[in-house]
């Protein structure tokens, strides 16, 4: 007797979301079946990986994720150009990290000309994210919203604090929006349902619950988001339904295992193998988790993540 696999069956299905323009437009999730099990049902989408641009030269990253792109950091657009015309970027995450006040301050006025010039430069997708400040990003983001109108990106990130005046510009001007919150799949299905209550179509949504690096707390993000995704497709929750983003370069080129040199920690090995590892490492642990849209720094760890999903898909 032929042996036949046993298959779970699911009553909700991820929303589908798609972002940019024109033949350049990419879609994720879509999916009515927890990551990669393909046997069970649709996964008409791959998850999507962009390359994190900041407005400011990324003086804060470490020597070997600042190395691949330290002929193009000094200037916005062309780094965004190298992105998308060197490495092939499927989308870009333009980070306006020179607003923070502890940074260079700049305004919204300076945020939204950032804005316009990488989009006047690129025809791929943007996402475009605040400093995370939530008193600064709302205003920084509204102009920055307005400065894309017609574009179809994505905006973030709209936290507790701020959530009322940028999904009111992410709405008003046609765009995706990020709502994150702080590692707690009930603050996640709130700010979503604050956001909905709005106006804001919950298909336009995408949730983060914030990101862990392998070895500080990945499992905890692991959970919370398998448990979004459970309650998205076991329990068919509405709220749960968006898309989840890991947002994984910001959290991992920031711990000492990627800042370490070799001289300090010989028995870490090769300093920048090490960091590239653990990137895709940390990005790879939140795709099975149900992560569909990473936002990711070096090139290598791109590279690695997308020959990954390939062979799972």
């Amino acid at each position: 007797m032929a042996f036949t696999a046993p298959k779970e069956t699911y009553s909700g299905k991820v929303y589908n979301l798609t972002i940019g323009a024109g033949d350049r437009a990419v879609s994720f999730g879509g999916e009515n079946v927890l990551p990669f099990l393909f046997f069970e049902g649709a996964i008409p989408n791959k998850p999507l990986a962009a390359y994190e641009i900041q407005d400011v030269p990324p003086a804060d990253w470490p020597e070997n994720v600042r190395k691949p792109f330290s002929s193009v950091s000094g200037d916005t657009v062309a780094w965004a150009k190298f992105c998308q015309d060197t490495l092939k970027a499927k989308a870009i995450a333009l980070r306006l990290i020179g607003t923070h006040p502890d940074r260079e301050n700049r305004s919204a006025e300076d945020a939204a000309k950032t804005v316009k010039d990488v989009l006047s430069a690129i025809n791929i997708p943007l996402i475009i994210l605040g400093s995370n400040h939530a008193e600064k990003d709302a205003p920084v983001l509204i102009a920055a919203a307005e400065a894309a109108k017609g574009k179809n990106c994505i905006i973030g990130k709209a936290q507790e604090a701020n959530y009322k005046t940028i999904a009111a510009a992410a709405m008003a001007n046609n765009h995706k929006l990020i709502a994150m919150s702080e590692l707690d799949i009930n603050l996640s299905k709130q700010l979503n349902i604050l956001i909905t209550q709005m106006g804001f179509d919950k298909e336009r949504l995408i949730t983060d619950p914030m990101c862990s690096a392998l070895g500080y707390g990945l499992e905890y993000t692991y959970s919370v988001m398998e448990r979004i995704r459970l309650a998205a497709l076991s329990q068919n929750d509405a709220t749960m339904q968006t898309p989840i983003l890991a947002d994984v370069g910001m959290y991992v080129w920031k711990i000492k295992e990627t800042h370490a040199p070799e001289s300090d920690m010989p028995l870490w090995g090769n300093a920048e193998e090490r960091g590239i590892a653990w990137e895709a490492a940390t990005a790879a642990g939140l795709l099975i988790a149900g992560a569909e849209l990473l936002i990711m720094r070096h090139p290598k760890a791109v590279e690695a993540v997308e020959k990954l999903i390939e062979e799972l898909i």
